[in-house]
């Protein structure tokens, strides 16, 4: 991995609550230095991410994130397999910038594989080495009692209690956020959470990709994608925490359910649903503020003053918020809800805390509240407009604090003023439409209909012209040396304001945490608000937690949004005994939009969305893998077949009976006949894993071969061709069984006109080497046993399921005997016909054995046979 060293920074006590000394960090090719944001860019974050193992076959990976622009540090510590695919999803989800490992592991395979995996070479995380002293297990838990919330110590020294890796990887997290950024955190004012490997489903990058959960693969900034698609939010909050969602869908059912039982109370109640989505509306990017105001600043002057009346704007508008939305929820009745409405610590996984804190109500932060209003004006609120923030600053701190202050603000009332004056006495006197307009690199400056200037030149006095379409912007030096004062007057308001202002934040640093639970709330709340919008509009409906997978109309999410043409719905039916199931059909008949779709309503389903189908069942899924890219893989510089080889392999490494596997077209990047024993080999793998798995193959005799093996479900996509075969019409419908020989590339090849005499020639050697298979294949006792094996099984299984369901309701006695009867009595019929079939075929198969040797010797008159279907006139030379 590229990377910088910064073995030379000296260490610092984790106990020290000021700013620690620091020391410069050395350049490097891969360093790209942080430009300084303003207190309103909240574009992009800065997340550092320590990482570190075991040694051994299965090695134990600990991982720390901390985001440095919104207060937040995760803790990880897993056992992981020799492929880091849990370490390289934990990195996916959180995409930090910085990714920070001990130099003795410089050469290791966790650090090959995860420069690999998550491409640094081109615009990926910076690689950094540091010296392994920072990764040290006492300092990690100096720094948690100093800085976790006082509610969640205990319960956080509970769960980090033997992950020595992880609290490891938080010490070197927090000393390189101390001394290579030089930022310090006040005290309990950091987010710490610690999160297991399990409680959530695990999607590999390769599926992630593939499945386009998070970005359209062939726009990247198309919002054609399940992200793009759920992302109905309104705050920043909310649209983090649906991405993390969506990477790492919960296997926790009843949080699952808790979520499904709120969506279903805010569909039904639209007036708590538009009520909700109003109040969420004037939310700020309120993880951010609160991080700036707990983040001791070691810089001073008139820029950094300016953003910290900026950041008290937006607490003081993220305050006045809360109180709209808690009335936006009352009398909710799911649980989920209510617990929103009372801000419970929704986050805290290990939190031993019972009762519930009602934050959101207004008596619970009345404190901070209070602080804040005396200090601040009632009326002044944050603003994106410029103009009009500056005022806000210069009116945010209450009048009578300060006698200056009272004197600066009036000279920059007048002197605004004044500006108005002479705009106006100037529009008289040239006789034009002026404008005044505002904008933070020129401040005030004048604007006219450029029309007006077409039969006049533009006066002398107007300087700093440029011309727009339909406008021309200028100045005079009079209004130039206005904004000059201005500017001076507005810095020395915010110079004189700037003690109340940190006397306001140091008031609030101690008794912030509340807010930050607050905003857990909120996020959670927006983005389930988000999936009642779409379950509304787009009629999803809720799905039920069950063993069986069972989809009624399902859709593809993002297809049927997309495409102009109706959509046509399909039906899926998976269980133990149809698990495996091959799909076959002809090019464009929608094999890959179907399951694409079962495994895009799994992800739905277990993040606590409704889903695209009319009714809708699925069991837990604890991983998820896709092998459905077509595209060579240019910079692993490999062909198709051997990428996808590649993801085979590590699909059949972690498969588990709790995972659902997408198969697409394996094995056509090579030769038919290695590309057909691979796949038969694969499918047997994956039959055996007793995993769900939809197989597409474009081989006929795959699902032929494994027909009968237990488990096995053959279908298609069906497609109508007509008597001539001069058109055909994707019907796009699933159907039972495989796809039968309608020779669909012919097809094909007539409706674009390939010529008649080639098309003639590939129909006569295409019927007679599929007349020679078909005679080729005959049943045997195997055969009628395995059709046998499956007969049981199926019949296994409905008794099973038969059980299930008269736990769960008060079936009649009656009803249940009379089913069973009829399942006796159709078991029996299947199963004597099978017996027939079976000695009907063991006949037949004597005869042929006696035909056998007249057939032997008769093999070079079939060779010609063959032969002469590509030229009737070929003699037998």
């Amino acid at each position: 991995m590229p990377s910088r060293s910064i073995s030379s920074v000296t260490g610092t006590s984790a106990r020290s609550s000021t700013t620690p000394a620091t020391s410069s960090v050395p350049d490097s090719s891969r360093w790209r230095p942080r430009t300084a944001k303003t207190s309103t860019d909240y574009s992009n974050s800065e997340i550092i991410c320590a990482i570190s193992e075991s040694r051994g076959i299965s090695p134990t990976v600990g991982l720390s994130f901390v985001n440095v622009y919104t207060s937040e540090a995760i803790l990880c510590q897993f056992t992981d397999t020799q492929t880091y695919a849990r370490t390289c999803h934990k990195l996916k989800v959180y995409e930090p910038t910085e990714i920070l490992y001990m130099a003795s592991a410089a050469e290791s395979k966790l650090v090959s594989v995860v420069s690999e995996n998550l491409d640094v070479d081109n615009g990926g995380p910076i690689g950094t080495k540091l010296d392994r002293r920072y990764w040290s297990e006492s300092s990690g838990q100096d720094y948690v009692q100093r800085l976790a919330f006082p509610d969640d110590l205990e319960s956080l020294k509970l769960a980090l209690a033997g992950n020595h890796f992880a609290t490891s990887c938080f010490s070197a997290v927090l000393q390189f956020v101390d001394m290579g950024l030089q930022k310090t955190f006040a005290p309990q004012t950091l987010r710490i959470k610690f999160e297991t490997a399990e409680g959530s489903m695990m999607i590999d990058l390769s599926t992630i990709a593939s499945l386009e959960l998070v970005q359209n693969l062939q726009h990247i900034k198309s919002k054609e994608c399940l992200l793009g698609l759920l992302n109905e939010t309104f705050t920043p909050m909310g649209a983090r925490f649906l991405r993390s969602n969506i990477l790492q869908p919960s296997t926790d059912a009843e949080k699952i359910a808790k979520r499904h039982e709120a969506l279903e109370e805010l569909v039904s109640r639209q007036d708590m649903l538009f009520a909700a989505r109003s109040a969420l509306k004037s939310f700020v990017d309120t993880d951010r503020v609160l991080t700036v105001l707990v983040v001791i600043q070691t810089k001073i002057g008139i820029q950094y003053a300016e953003q910290a009346v900026n950041q008290v704007l937006m607490l003081k508008t993220f305050v006045d918020s809360i109180k709209p939305l808690w009335q936006a929820l009352t009398g909710a009745s799911s649980e989920e809800l209510h617990e929103i409405r009372q801000a419970r610590l929704l986050w805290s996984i290990h939190s031993t805390q019972t009762d519930l804190n009602q934050l959101c109500d207004p008596a619970n932060y009345a404190e901070v509240d209070s602080i804040i209003r005396n200090s601040l004006n009632p009326d002044v609120r944050y603003s994106t407009k410029p103009t009009e923030l500056r005022n806000q600053r210069v009116y945010a701190v209450q009048a009578g604090v300060n006698e200056f202050l009272d004197v600066a603000r009036q000279t920059y009332k007048e002197i605004n003023q004044d500006v108005f004056d002479m705009v106006e006495e100037l529009k008289n006197a040239q006789e034009l439409d002026l404008d005044l307009k505002f904008d933070a690199p020129r401040q005030f400056y004048i604007r006219i209909p450029a029309i007006q200037l077409e039969d006049k030149p533009i006066p002398d006095s107007f300087v700093n012209i440029y011309r727009r379409n339909t406008f021309i912007e200028c100045q005079t030096l009079e209004l130039i040396k206005m904004n000059q004062k201005i500017k001076d007057a507005h810095n020395e308001v915010i110079s004189l304001s700037d003690h109340a202002v940190q006397e306001l934040i140091e008031a609030v640093r101690s008794k912030i945490h509340p807010l930050f639970k607050i905003s857990e709330a909120i996020a959670m709340l927006d983005m389930l608000a988000s999936f009642a919008h779409l379950a509304i509009t787009n009629d999803y409906v809720r799905p039920e937690l069950l063993d069986t997978l069972a989809i009624k109309a399902g859709r593809h999410p993002i297809r049927e949004k997309t495409q102009t043409d109706k959509y046509v719905p399909n039906d899926v039916y998976a269980t133990e005994q149809k698990r495996f199931q091959i799909i076959t059909g002809c090019n464009m008949s929608g094999k890959s939009t179907y399951i694409r779709s079962i495994a895009l309503i799994a992800i739905m389903a277990q993040i606590g969305c409704f889903v695209p189908a009319a009714y809708a069942s699925v069991p837990m899924t604890y991983q998820l893998f896709a092998r459905v890219s077509t595209d060579d893989s240019i910079e692993a510089n490999v062909s198709t077949f051997a990428s996808e080889m590649r993801e085979v392999a590590f699909i059949l490494r972690n498969i588990s009976p709790h995972s659902i596997v997408l198969i697409d077209e394996l094995g056509r990047g090579t030769s038919t006949t290695d590309g057909l024993a691979i796949a038969i080999a694969i499918a047997e793998e994956l039959i055996k894993a007793k995993a769900l798995v939809w197989f597409v193959t474009h081989f006929r005799d795959v699902p032929r071969i494994l027909a009968e093996r237990a488990g096995v479900v053959n279908l298609h996509l069906a497609v109508d061709i007509n008597a001539d075969a001069s058109k055909m019409k994707m019907s796009y419908k699933i159907a039972e069984g495989y796809e039968e020989e309608k020779f669909y590339g012919l097809a094909l090849a007539r409706v674009i006109n390939l010529p008649e005499r080639v098309i003639d020639t590939a129909t006569r050697v295409s019927h007679a080497l599929h007349e020679r298979n078909e005679a080729g294949k005959r049943n045997t006792r195997t055969l009628a046993t395995a059709r046998r094996t499956k007969l049981l099984l199926n019949l296994r299984e409905q008794l099973f399921q038969a059980r299930e369901s008269c736990r769960g309701t008060a079936s009649e006695v009656g009803e249940l005997r009379a089913w069973l009867a009829r399942l006796q009595v159709e078991f029996s019929v299947r199963m004597t016909a099978l017996d027939a079939e079976a000695d009907l075929d063991q006949s037949e198969t004597t005869s042929q054995v006696e035909e056998g040797a007249e057939a032997h010797d008769d093999d070079n008159d079939e060779i010609e046979e063959v032969r002469s279907t590509l030229d009737p006139d070929m003699d037998g030379t």
